[in-house]
């Protein structure tokens, strides 16, 4: 079954841009021009991957974005941003609000395309040889249902997050630096800055409350966790 990615654009040429390179790569699409009629298609069809543009004439996309990320249903849905915006705090902040990843217009359909793979096969990635592991007693992270729990508790974080943590957790001990914790999730489509692994590692820390101090960062060098 084709996975079924929601277009948020105000553009109809990028709609339609974006919806044809995506259909020719066997996904399934639906477009929208406004932000309200994308809400009321998720009461019958949630996507798996979102591809939002931030600049809309009804809602802000960052609003969107943080929306999306406060409801339980849909929090883990893969964002993708598309942004007129060159500056690094816009695309900071909505890496800030849950976002998986941005591109710049004007961009690649080819690139987009690349993009929307790699985070879905993150989001999707495959089992990790060690189904669970539990670091000092408090956080555990449980690889065959793609879950992370804190002391108990569950804690909801993008497909991002949760590779970043199970990755440093895999090289417990070790310190990874950002390019090669950047290779791990894009492998050799690597487009984004090293700011964005500070950031997603930043909104980590925050979700994860007491187990926040396991994950150091060794200054100039990388990240690691440690016990």
């Amino acid at each position: 079954m084709s996975q079924y990615i929601a277009i948020i654009d105000d553009e109809p040429d990028i709609l339609e841009l974006v919806s044809l390179s995506l259909k020719r790569s066997g996904f399934k699409t639906r477009e929208f021009a406004e932000v309200e009629s994308f809400y009321r298609s998720l009461k019958t069809e949630i996507p798996d991957l979102i591809v939002l543009d931030l600049m809309l004439p009804d809602v802000d996309g960052f609003e969107v974005c943080k929306y999306l990320k406060s409801q339980e249903a849909l929090s883990s849905i893969p964002i993708l941003m598309l942004t007129a915006r060159t500056e690094e705090t816009e695309k900071v902040l909505g890496l800030e609000l849950g976002a998986d990843d941005y591109v710049t217009k004007p961009f690649s359909p080819r690139e987009l395309v690349a993009r929307v793979k790699a985070i879905l096969r993150r989001h999707h990635g495959k089992e990790s040889p060690t189904k669970k592991m539990i670091i000092n007693g408090i956080l555990t992270i449980d690889s065959e249902k793609y879950e992370v729990e804190v002391s108990g508790a569950k804690v909801d974080l993008t497909a991002t997050e949760y590779r970043i943590l199970q990755f440093l957790a895999s090289k417990q001990g070790r310190i990874q630096s950002r390019d090669q914790i950047l290779s791990f999730l894009w492998g050799e489509e690597k487009y984004v800055i090293d700011r964005t692994i500070d950031v997603h590692i930043r909104h980590l820390r925050e979700k994860l409350g007491r187990a926040a101090p396991f994950i150091k960062n060794v200054r100039g060098l990388g990240y690691k966790i440690e016990a």
